[in-house]
């Protein structure tokens, strides 16, 4: 089991029992570790286009995607705070970079994205676990855009 592996078996102890019982296929074994590199943005965005492209329901994504924030919490060396709000700072020169991501982040539309980085300082989401919130700061601030998580 290589260290990956390792830290995230012990980070949820529902999937070390899954992983346990799951012998998955050769054919997709390069597939599952893809999978497992994506961040919890990258990963919400694969969930919507394949509930999209094979009309599946939410139901499940959404139960997989509480579980890496209650993993996150309990492998955090500041258990205090494990939720954070992503605030927007300043929208910085390449303000369609930021308003890309918010739109990404907040699946809201244009207009809503626009208008919430022309308000700056803004909150763009509120009670993240701190993996995702820090992921987004990191997007945001590629973007451009100069963040602080609260």
């Amino acid at each position: 089991m290589t260290d990956k592996e390792s830290t995230s078996a012990e980070t949820t102890a529902d999937k070390k029992e899954e992983k346990k019982d799951v012998e998955v296929p050769a054919k997709f074994k390069d597939l599952i570790e893809q999978i497992e590199k994506l961040s919890v943005l990258d990963l919400a965005e694969l969930v919507k286009v394949l509930e999209e492209k094979f009309d599946v329901s939410a139901a499940a994504p959404v139960a997989m995607a509480a579980a890496p924030g209650a993993g996150a919490g309990e492998a955090s060396a500041a258990e205090e705070k494990s939720e954070f709000d992503v605030e927007l700072t300043e929208t910085g020169s390449n303000k369609i970079g930021v308003i890309k991501v918010i739109r990404a982040a907040t699946e809201k539309g244009l207009k809503e994205a626009k208008d919430m980085a022309d308000k700056a300082p803004q909150i763009i989401k509120e009670a993240v676990p701190k993996e995702e919130a820090e992921e987004l700061k990191k997007q945001l601030e590629e973007a451009g855009g100069k963040v602080n998580l609260k």
